[in-house]
């Protein structure tokens, strides 16, 4: 041993192999073959050293070649692996030999993966690429090791190289996820126009997260809304089409995403976004979204962004709901068109507005039917007094009447008169027919005779006497039972008054003097003597009933 150890320190290798061959016939010691074996490589004795690996020995060769390897002598060291079936070590040997052709079939008869990387990463940098394409599959299986042989393509420039070993990859029967989410990284950075197509058939087998974080890094939004749609991320998908629609926006793809999205703040910044890029589309999407907003925060949101009128087909098909900013902003926009029927029709079917406000603007607008409808608006909620000076001051004298008629307010009814008389005589015909019953006879009649237009009021008067004269038949009419049962009563008591005092039963004989009055006698000529009253004036007792009848009524008339 230290006879080797000297000569292989001082590189007397040649020396070391005939005292070895020397000692080895009378000593069989593992130690010298192993030495003899390595001295043989190291004196680049090939020849020798095949017929001694060849034949029988006892030494350790894997270590020998080991030491060859470590040592650079690479063609020893493939016959030593070669001679003991070491194909790992012999792949390397070759590797590093060139020969890469028998390197591959060295790692085809191990089976061992790290061979066949070994072998692969070999070719890729000495730009064998279709050896490393036939070692690459079967790196590739394995996805421990799958993103380092990526990585060492991409190192070295076979970008190309490495999609075409993928797209062989991904048609294998143990492909696995892996790969297809290695490929599909690789079209983000190399092959761009393949991306959405590759995402589209293979989708379900990526990782996808992966590949949604390569499309954001190379800007790829249409494909990367792609992901997040099937990925059930529809938040992200929404955000990404906003924010990059020249790229990722298509009409119909966002419509249904934004009805999905969890974020209810999207469905708002969706309505701004479409407002600003595509308005022309911006009711179909609310007409999408109806079920799912709060119409009272989109009014402001649009009236904010001043295009209240791109919007009115939306206002119109959810006014049902009747909320008040969707009922102002129509009847804003029925102003601003001065389209006073659909304004007029809108006030009358939604009452959920801010009627005063309205009121108050349109008092001051300069198309007059506006202004009638300020006039409506006023008398509609009590404010009589204004609807009327509004109807006058526009010299629409009919409004201000139904309007005085309306409030029930006989103030307003005599002020509106007192306006016409004089001035407009045939409204104030027209007025006194209008709000007759609020009306005073002797106020009217008295403003008549004073200006010298009896004529007008003439039908007004002989009305309100046909109506006063109906009342008191009806009065009359309904008092006539009572009188009849009273009167009844009273002669019952009248007879059984009289049978106790003189003369009861005695035939009364009256006469009438030519004045009307009836004196009443008894029947034996005892004139002034018997029976009561005698020789006292009397009226027959119908008159008598008659004229109670007529006090009666006329008490009742003044009652009512």
């Amino acid at each position: 041993r230290e006879v080797a150890s000297a000569a292989d320190r001082d590189g007397l290798h040649e020396p070391l192999i005939k005292y070895l061959r020397m000692c080895r016939p009378k000593v069989q010691d593992a130690f010298i073959d192993t030495e003899l074996c390595y001295a043989l490589a190291k004196t680049d004795a090939l020849g020798d050293l095949e017929a001694f690996v060849t034949a029988t020995n006892h030494a350790q060769i894997e270590q020998v070649g080991e030491r060859c390897v470590e040592e650079r002598l690479f063609q020893a060291a493939k016959l030593l692996f070669g001679a003991i079936d070491n194909y790992p070590g012999l792949a390397q040997c070759l590797i590093r030999l060139g020969d890469y052709a028998a390197a591959a079939d060295a790692a085809k008869k191990s089976g061992a993966v790290n061979s066949w990387k070994d072998v692969c990463f070999a070719c890729v940098k000495a730009r064998e690429y279709k050896i490393a394409a036939q070692c690459g599959l079967n790196v590739i299986v394995e996805q421990d090791e799958l993103e380092d042989l990526v990585y060492h393509y991409e190192r070295h420039g076979a970008f190309a190289e490495c999609v075409a070993l993928l797209e062989r990859g991904v048609a294998l029967e143990n492909a696995h996820k892996g790969i297809y989410t290695e490929l599909a990284v690789l079209y983000s950075k190399h092959r761009e126009e393949k991306l959405l197509e590759f995402l589209r058939q293979y989708a379900a087998k990526l990782h996808v997260q992966k590949v949604i974080r390569a499309c954001q890094q190379n800007l790829q939004w249409n494909e990367l809304t792609f992901l997040y749609l099937h990925n059930d991320e529809p938040d992200n998908a929404a955000i990404t089409m906003i924010e990059h629609s020249t790229t990722a926006w298509e009409h119909s793809q966002f419509k249904e995403t934004l009805c999905k999205v969890n974020n209810h703040d999207l469905h708002y910044r969706g309505v701004q976004f479409y407002i600003d890029e595509q308005p022309g589309k911006v009711n179909d999407l609310l007409k999408a979204l109806t079920p799912l907003v709060d119409h009272s925060r989109v009014v402001p949101l649009v009236r904010r962004l001043d295009r209240l009128a791109l919007v009115k087909p939306y206002l119109q098909s959810v006014q049902d709901t009747n909320t008040t900013a969707v009922n102002e902003a129509l009847n804003e926009l029925f102003v601003d068109e001065e389209n006073h029927a659909d304004l007029r029709k809108s006030i009358d079917t939604y009452d959920a507005f801010d009627a005063l406000a309205l009121a108050a603007r349109l008092e001051k607008h300069s198309l007059m039917e506006l202004r009638r409808v300020a006039s409506y608006l006023y008398a509609r909620h009590k404010r009589y007094e204004a609807a009327i000076e509004l109807a006058k001051r526009d010299q629409l004298y009919k409004d201000a009447m139904v309007t005085a008629s309306q409030s029930g307010d006989s103030a307003l009814a005599h002020a509106l008169l007192e306006f016409f008389v004089g001035k407009h005589n045939e409204c104030f015909a027209a007025c006194l027919y209008t709000c007759a019953d609020l009306l005073a006879p002797d106020v009217v009649v008295e403003l008549a005779w004073r200006h010298k237009i009896l004529d007008h009021a003439m039908p007004f008067v002989i009305q309100w006497i046909a109506d006063t004269n109906a009342r008191v038949e009806k009065l009359v009419a309904a008092s006539e039972p009572k009188k009849v049962a009273e009167g009844e009563e009273e002669e019952g008591s009248s007879f059984a008054a009289g049978a106790a005092e003189p003369g009861f039963g005695q035939l009364q004989i009256g006469y009438v003097d030519p004045s009307g009055a009836q004196f009443w006698h008894g029947a034996a000529g005892h004139a002034g003597h018997g029976a009561a009253g005698h020789g006292r004036l009397q009226r027959p007792a119908a008159d008598a009933a008659d004229d109670g009848r007529r006090r009666h009524a006329a008490g009742l008339l003044s009652d009512s």
